[in-house]
Protein backbone atom coordinates (compact mmCIF):
# COMPACT_ATOMS: atom_id res chain seq x y z
CA UNK A 1 0.00 0.00 0.00
CA UNK A 2 1.13 3.22 -0.92
CA UNK A 3 1.01 6.75 0.89
CA UNK A 4 -1.42 7.96 -1.31
CA UNK A 5 -3.48 5.03 -1.15
CA UNK A 6 -3.15 4.87 2.99
CA UNK A 7 -3.98 8.77 2.94
CA UNK A 8 -7.01 7.90 0.60
CA UNK A 9 -8.19 5.26 3.48
CA UNK A 10 -7.59 7.30 6.37
CA UNK A 11 -9.73 10.34 4.92
CA UNK A 12 -12.38 7.82 4.37
CA UNK A 13 -12.32 6.22 7.71
CA UNK A 14 -12.46 10.35 8.60
CA UNK A 15 -15.52 10.64 6.73
CA UNK A 16 -17.29 7.40 8.42
CA UNK A 17 -17.09 8.42 11.42
CA UNK A 18 -18.09 12.24 10.85
CA UNK A 19 -20.80 10.91 8.86
CA UNK A 20 -21.84 8.27 11.46
CA UNK A 21 -22.00 10.75 15.06
CA UNK A 22 -23.97 13.47 12.48
CA UNK A 23 -26.55 10.57 11.53
CA UNK A 24 -27.06 9.56 15.02
CA UNK A 25 -27.94 13.52 16.30
CA UNK A 26 -30.30 13.83 13.15
CA UNK A 27 -31.75 10.66 13.83
CA UNK A 28 -32.05 11.68 17.30
CA UNK A 29 -33.41 14.91 17.23
CA UNK A 30 -35.75 13.10 14.88
CA UNK A 31 -37.08 10.67 17.10
CA UNK A 32 -37.79 13.23 20.06
CA UNK A 33 -40.06 15.36 17.74
CA UNK A 34 -43.14 12.27 18.27
CA UNK A 35 -42.20 12.60 22.23
CA UNK A 36 -43.02 16.26 21.39
CA UNK A 37 -46.22 15.46 19.78
CA UNK A 38 -47.04 13.29 22.43
CA UNK A 39 -46.19 15.96 25.08
CA UNK A 40 -48.07 18.83 23.80
CA UNK A 41 -50.49 17.06 21.68
CA UNK A 42 -49.59 18.97 18.42
CA UNK A 43 -48.97 17.74 14.72
CA UNK A 44 -45.33 17.05 13.38
CA UNK A 45 -44.62 20.09 11.49
CA UNK A 46 -46.07 22.55 14.83
CA UNK A 47 -43.70 19.77 17.14
CA UNK A 48 -40.75 20.18 14.91
CA UNK A 49 -41.15 23.95 14.72
CA UNK A 50 -41.20 24.08 18.57
CA UNK A 51 -38.54 21.32 19.80
CA UNK A 52 -35.49 23.26 17.16
CA UNK A 53 -36.28 26.95 18.07
CA UNK A 54 -37.08 26.05 21.63
CA UNK A 55 -33.71 24.61 21.58
CA UNK A 56 -31.96 27.09 18.88
CA UNK A 57 -33.29 30.36 21.09
CA UNK A 58 -31.98 28.85 24.59
CA UNK A 59 -28.36 28.21 23.27
CA UNK A 60 -28.04 30.43 20.22
CA UNK A 61 -30.78 32.75 20.12
CA UNK A 62 -29.73 35.41 21.96
CA UNK A 63 -26.45 37.23 22.83
CA UNK A 64 -26.48 36.15 26.78
CA UNK A 65 -27.73 32.57 25.91
CA UNK A 66 -24.74 31.92 23.49
CA UNK A 67 -22.28 32.97 25.88
CA UNK A 68 -23.62 30.71 28.57
CA UNK A 69 -23.73 27.54 26.00
CA UNK A 70 -19.94 28.20 25.31
CA UNK A 71 -19.64 28.32 29.16
CA UNK A 72 -21.15 25.09 29.57
CA UNK A 73 -19.28 23.71 26.78
CA UNK A 74 -16.00 24.35 28.14
CA UNK A 75 -15.87 21.77 30.98
CA UNK A 76 -17.06 19.28 28.34
CA UNK A 77 -13.80 20.15 25.98
CA UNK A 78 -11.81 18.68 28.90
CA UNK A 79 -13.67 16.03 30.45
CA UNK A 80 -14.29 15.05 26.66
CA UNK A 81 -10.25 15.00 26.03
CA UNK A 82 -9.83 13.05 28.82
CA UNK A 83 -12.16 9.93 27.80
CA UNK A 84 -10.73 10.35 24.58
CA UNK A 85 -6.91 9.31 25.77
CA UNK A 86 -8.49 6.60 27.64
CA UNK A 87 -10.08 5.05 25.07
CA UNK A 88 -8.03 5.58 22.61
CA UNK A 89 -6.12 2.94 25.14
CA UNK A 90 -8.88 0.89 25.28
CA UNK A 91 -9.88 2.08 28.93
CA UNK A 92 -12.71 3.29 30.29
CA UNK A 93 -11.74 5.77 32.94
CA UNK A 94 -15.50 6.22 34.19
CA UNK A 95 -13.10 8.51 36.87
CA UNK A 96 -12.70 11.47 35.00
CA UNK A 97 -16.24 12.60 37.33
CA UNK A 98 -13.83 12.47 40.22
CA UNK A 99 -10.75 13.67 38.92
CA UNK A 100 -12.83 17.11 37.55
CA UNK A 101 -13.55 17.64 41.41
CA UNK A 102 -10.74 16.86 43.03
CA UNK A 103 -9.21 19.17 40.41
CA UNK A 104 -11.63 22.20 41.42
CA UNK A 105 -10.95 21.00 44.97
CA UNK A 106 -7.51 21.53 45.01
CA UNK A 107 -7.57 24.58 42.88
CA UNK A 108 -9.71 25.90 45.11
CA UNK A 109 -7.19 25.35 47.85
CA UNK A 110 -4.30 26.74 46.43
CA UNK A 111 -6.73 29.60 45.15
CA UNK A 112 -7.32 30.44 48.93
CA UNK A 113 -4.05 31.21 49.67
CA UNK A 114 -3.13 35.00 50.25
CA UNK A 115 -0.56 37.31 49.12
CA UNK A 116 0.67 35.56 46.04
CA UNK A 117 0.86 37.37 42.94
CA UNK A 118 -1.25 36.77 40.04
CA UNK A 119 1.42 35.62 37.69
CA UNK A 120 2.54 32.92 40.29
CA UNK A 121 -0.82 32.09 41.93
CA UNK A 122 -2.91 31.37 38.59
CA UNK A 123 -0.17 28.54 37.43
CA UNK A 124 0.32 27.51 40.53
CA UNK A 125 -3.13 26.77 41.34
CA UNK A 126 -3.92 25.48 38.06
CA UNK A 127 -1.16 23.23 38.07
CA UNK A 128 -2.24 21.91 41.91
CA UNK A 129 -5.35 21.16 40.03
CA UNK A 130 -3.71 18.62 37.32
CA UNK A 131 -1.28 17.34 39.78
CA UNK A 132 -4.83 16.31 42.01
CA UNK A 133 -6.28 15.18 39.01
CA UNK A 134 -2.95 13.19 37.95
CA UNK A 135 -2.30 11.73 41.22
CA UNK A 136 -6.75 10.64 41.13
CA UNK A 137 -6.60 8.77 38.12
CA UNK A 138 -3.19 6.72 38.50
CA UNK A 139 -4.14 5.08 41.52
CA UNK A 140 -6.49 2.95 39.18
CA UNK A 141 -4.02 2.96 36.67
CA UNK A 142 -1.35 1.67 38.69
CA UNK A 143 -3.78 -1.03 39.80
CA UNK A 144 -5.07 -2.04 36.33
CA UNK A 145 -1.71 -2.30 35.14
CA UNK A 146 0.50 -3.98 37.98
CA UNK A 147 -2.71 -5.91 39.52
CA UNK A 148 -4.98 -6.29 37.00
CA UNK A 149 -8.44 -4.74 38.76
CA UNK A 150 -11.03 -3.48 36.72
CA UNK A 151 -10.56 0.48 36.07
CA UNK A 152 -14.49 1.07 35.84
CA UNK A 153 -14.66 -0.44 39.28
CA UNK A 154 -11.75 1.89 41.14
CA UNK A 155 -12.88 4.43 39.28
CA UNK A 156 -16.55 4.88 40.14
CA UNK A 157 -15.15 4.06 43.73
CA UNK A 158 -12.71 6.83 43.57
CA UNK A 159 -15.83 9.38 42.00
CA UNK A 160 -17.07 8.69 45.30
CA UNK A 161 -14.27 9.61 47.84
CA UNK A 162 -13.80 12.40 45.86
CA UNK A 163 -16.90 13.53 46.24
CA UNK A 164 -17.27 13.03 49.88
CA UNK A 165 -13.77 14.42 50.37
CA UNK A 166 -14.78 17.63 48.94
CA UNK A 167 -17.81 17.87 50.79
CA UNK A 168 -15.69 17.26 54.30
CA UNK A 169 -12.92 19.99 53.12
CA UNK A 170 -15.71 22.61 52.27
CA UNK A 171 -18.18 21.87 55.18
CA UNK A 172 -15.11 21.95 57.73
CA UNK A 173 -12.00 23.29 57.30
CA UNK A 174 -12.40 25.53 54.79
CA UNK A 175 -16.04 26.40 55.65
CA UNK A 176 -17.54 30.02 55.10
CA UNK A 177 -20.28 30.65 57.48
CA UNK A 178 -23.65 30.82 57.20
CA UNK A 179 -23.05 28.86 53.43
CA UNK A 180 -22.66 25.47 52.42
CA UNK A 181 -19.21 26.48 50.69
CA UNK A 182 -15.86 27.88 50.74
CA UNK A 183 -14.80 31.27 50.68
CA UNK A 184 -14.23 33.26 46.93
CA UNK A 185 -10.94 32.45 45.71
CA UNK A 186 -8.08 35.29 45.97
CA UNK A 187 -8.62 37.57 42.74
CA UNK A 188 -4.87 36.24 41.95
CA UNK A 189 -5.95 32.98 41.15
CA UNK A 190 -8.52 33.76 38.97
CA UNK A 191 -8.70 33.68 35.30
CA UNK A 192 -9.62 36.36 32.71
CA UNK A 193 -13.26 37.02 32.16
CA UNK A 194 -12.99 39.27 28.77
CA UNK A 195 -16.59 39.81 28.61
CA UNK A 196 -16.55 41.40 32.06
CA UNK A 197 -16.47 40.38 35.37
CA UNK A 198 -20.38 39.93 35.74
CA UNK A 199 -20.44 37.15 32.64
CA UNK A 200 -18.88 34.00 33.16
CA UNK A 201 -17.13 33.27 29.78
CA UNK A 202 -13.51 33.08 30.28
CA UNK A 203 -10.21 32.15 29.13
CA UNK A 204 -10.67 28.67 29.59
CA UNK A 205 -11.93 28.17 26.75
CA UNK A 206 -8.98 29.09 24.70
CA UNK A 207 -7.29 27.10 26.95
CA UNK A 208 -9.35 23.66 26.00
CA UNK A 209 -9.53 24.49 22.46
CA UNK A 210 -5.55 24.58 22.58
CA UNK A 211 -5.31 21.42 24.47
CA UNK A 212 -7.82 20.08 22.21
CA UNK A 213 -5.01 20.75 19.37
CA UNK A 214 -2.16 19.22 22.10
CA UNK A 215 -4.03 15.72 22.39
CA UNK A 216 -4.66 15.67 18.58
CA UNK A 217 -0.41 16.22 18.21
CA UNK A 218 -0.31 14.01 21.10
CA UNK A 219 -1.70 11.07 19.81
CA UNK A 220 -1.25 11.41 15.95
CA UNK A 221 2.03 13.21 16.21
CA UNK A 222 4.08 11.51 18.65
CA UNK A 223 5.81 8.08 19.64
CA UNK A 224 3.92 8.35 22.89
CA UNK A 225 0.71 8.74 21.06
CA UNK A 226 1.46 5.83 18.61
CA UNK A 227 1.65 3.45 21.80
CA UNK A 228 -0.89 4.60 23.46
CA UNK A 229 -3.04 3.75 20.37
CA UNK A 230 -1.43 0.70 19.50
CA UNK A 231 -2.33 -0.67 22.99
CA UNK A 232 -6.39 0.11 22.69
CA UNK A 233 -6.51 -1.36 19.15
CA UNK A 234 -4.24 -4.70 19.76
CA UNK A 235 -2.41 -5.08 23.36
CA UNK A 236 -1.01 -8.48 22.24
CA UNK A 237 0.20 -7.31 19.08
CA UNK A 238 1.41 -4.19 20.57
CA UNK A 239 3.74 -6.17 22.98
CA UNK A 240 4.97 -8.44 20.55
CA UNK A 241 6.03 -5.02 19.02
CA UNK A 242 8.28 -4.41 22.04
CA UNK A 243 5.56 -1.62 23.44
CA UNK A 244 5.44 -1.91 27.04
CA UNK A 245 1.64 -2.34 27.75
CA UNK A 246 1.68 -1.33 31.71
CA UNK A 247 3.48 1.95 31.49
CA UNK A 248 1.19 2.94 28.66
CA UNK A 249 -2.02 2.15 30.59
CA UNK A 250 -0.36 4.34 33.70
CA UNK A 251 0.53 6.61 31.11
CA UNK A 252 -2.91 7.11 29.64
CA UNK A 253 -4.59 7.13 32.99
CA UNK A 254 -2.70 10.15 34.27
CA UNK A 255 -2.59 11.90 31.24
CA UNK A 256 -6.69 11.47 31.10
CA UNK A 257 -6.57 12.85 34.87
CA UNK A 258 -4.13 15.55 34.39
CA UNK A 259 -6.62 16.70 31.65
CA UNK A 260 -9.76 16.13 33.57
CA UNK A 261 -7.79 18.26 37.00
CA UNK A 262 -7.01 20.81 34.79
CA UNK A 263 -10.70 20.93 33.64
CA UNK A 264 -11.83 21.33 37.09
CA UNK A 265 -9.15 24.10 37.75
CA UNK A 266 -9.98 25.84 35.53
CA UNK A 267 -13.86 25.85 36.26
CA UNK A 268 -13.22 27.03 39.65
CA UNK A 269 -11.02 29.59 38.73
CA UNK A 270 -12.80 31.25 36.37
CA UNK A 271 -16.77 30.42 36.34
CA UNK A 272 -17.27 28.71 40.10
CA UNK A 273 -15.04 31.02 41.99
CA UNK A 274 -15.31 28.49 45.05
CA UNK A 275 -16.11 25.04 45.74
CA UNK A 276 -19.47 24.44 47.16
CA UNK A 277 -21.15 21.48 48.88
CA UNK A 278 -22.08 18.35 46.61
CA UNK A 279 -25.43 16.86 47.02
CA UNK A 280 -24.59 14.62 44.09
CA UNK A 281 -21.66 14.50 41.14
CA UNK A 282 -21.76 17.91 39.15
CA UNK A 283 -21.80 14.84 35.67
CA UNK A 284 -19.36 17.31 33.51
CA UNK A 285 -17.10 13.72 33.69
CA UNK A 286 -20.22 12.05 32.80
CA UNK A 287 -21.23 14.02 29.83
CA UNK A 288 -17.49 13.76 28.56
CA UNK A 289 -18.37 10.25 27.72
CA UNK A 290 -21.16 10.76 25.56
CA UNK A 291 -19.21 14.00 23.73
CA UNK A 292 -15.85 11.65 23.66
CA UNK A 293 -18.42 8.88 21.93
CA UNK A 294 -20.03 11.50 19.57
CA UNK A 295 -16.49 12.67 18.74
CA UNK A 296 -15.52 9.28 18.21
CA UNK A 297 -12.61 10.00 20.51
CA UNK A 298 -10.88 12.54 17.55
CA UNK A 299 -9.82 15.95 19.74
CA UNK A 300 -10.83 18.43 16.98
CA UNK A 301 -14.79 16.46 17.21
CA UNK A 302 -14.44 17.10 20.89
CA UNK A 303 -14.76 20.10 20.57
CA UNK A 304 -18.02 20.26 18.39
CA UNK A 305 -19.49 17.50 20.08
CA UNK A 306 -18.95 19.12 23.69
CA UNK A 307 -20.66 22.52 22.16
CA UNK A 308 -23.65 20.05 20.84
CA UNK A 309 -24.17 19.08 24.63
CA UNK A 310 -23.54 22.29 26.61
CA UNK A 311 -26.14 24.01 23.65
CA UNK A 312 -28.44 20.69 24.33
CA UNK A 313 -28.04 20.86 28.33
CA UNK A 314 -28.30 25.23 28.69
CA UNK A 315 -31.24 25.11 26.51
CA UNK A 316 -33.73 23.19 28.66
CA UNK A 317 -34.34 25.72 31.26
CA UNK A 318 -36.01 27.15 28.01
CA UNK A 319 -37.83 24.43 26.83
CA UNK A 320 -39.38 24.18 30.11
CA UNK A 321 -40.89 27.87 28.91
CA UNK A 322 -42.59 26.37 25.32
CA UNK A 323 -44.25 23.73 27.48
CA UNK A 324 -41.74 20.97 26.40
CA UNK A 325 -40.41 18.63 29.57
CA UNK A 326 -36.30 19.49 29.96
CA UNK A 327 -35.88 15.79 29.68
CA UNK A 328 -36.62 15.85 26.02
CA UNK A 329 -32.75 17.08 26.62
CA UNK A 330 -31.44 14.14 28.16
CA UNK A 331 -33.79 12.14 25.61
CA UNK A 332 -31.41 13.40 23.02
CA UNK A 333 -28.08 12.61 24.89
CA UNK A 334 -29.46 8.95 25.55
CA UNK A 335 -30.66 8.26 21.65
CA UNK A 336 -27.25 10.13 20.01
CA UNK A 337 -25.17 7.32 22.66
CA UNK A 338 -27.48 4.52 22.17
CA UNK A 339 -26.93 4.87 17.64
CA UNK A 340 -23.68 5.61 18.54
CA UNK A 341 -23.00 2.27 20.70
CA UNK A 342 -24.84 0.62 18.05
CA UNK A 343 -22.23 1.38 15.81
CA UNK A 344 -19.76 0.61 17.83
CA UNK A 345 -21.27 -3.16 18.30
CA UNK A 346 -22.47 -4.39 14.74
CA UNK A 347 -18.30 -3.38 14.30
CA UNK A 348 -17.20 -5.42 16.49
CA UNK A 349 -19.49 -8.28 15.44
CA UNK A 350 -18.49 -7.67 11.92
CA UNK A 351 -15.01 -7.80 13.07
CA UNK A 352 -15.53 -11.03 14.95
CA UNK A 353 -17.39 -12.64 11.95
CA UNK A 354 -14.13 -11.66 9.29
CA UNK A 355 -12.02 -13.24 12.08
CA UNK A 356 -14.34 -16.34 12.00
CA UNK A 357 -13.40 -16.50 8.13
CA UNK A 358 -10.09 -15.68 7.96
CA UNK A 359 -9.73 -18.96 10.49
CA UNK A 360 -12.02 -21.62 8.66
CA UNK A 361 -10.02 -20.70 5.20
Amino acid sequence: MNKESGNYIKKLALFRSFFISLLAIILALFISIFFVMWAKDFGFTASAKLLFTSIWKGSFGTKVNFIETLVFSTPLIFTGLAHSVAFKTGLFNIGVEGQFIMGSTVATLIGLIPGIPAPIHIPLTLGGGILAGMVWAGIPGYLKARVGTNEVVNTIMMNFIAMHLTNYLVMGPFHKPSSASTPLIQQSARLYRFLGSNNRLNVSLFIGLALAIVVYILLWKTTIGYEIRAVGLSPSSAEYGGINIKKNIILAMVISGAIAGMGGATHTMGVQLQSIQLFGFTNFGFDGIAVALVAKSNPIGVIFSAILFGALNYSSGTLMLYGIPKTIVYLIQGIIILFIAGEYMFRKIADRRKKGALVNE
